[in-house]
């Protein structure tokens, strides 16, 4: 079950990539943005980035916990 435990980590470590880009995003999207507006707007198409990001950060770890519990 090596297999699972590599495969969830790899998953896991593209989530946390996908974490950091989004947080990378929007910063430059806070420096970039002269109203409210423009700030809400590119948070909003942030969203389902991080969403997503979050969503193969957490199974990758499931997958991980899975591998363990079978070995």
């Amino acid at each position: 079950m090596d297999f699972l435990i590599w495969v969830g980590a790899v998953v896991s470590f593209s989530g946390l990539v996908g974490l950091i880009w989004c947080i990378i995003k929007a910063r430059q999207a806070k420096n970039a943005a002269s109203s409210d507006e423009e700030l809400n707007a590119a948070i909003r198409t942030l969203i389902p980035w991080n969403m997503g990001a979050l969503f193969l950060s957490t199974t990758g770890l499931m997958i991980v916990i899975v591998g363990i519990f079978l070995q």
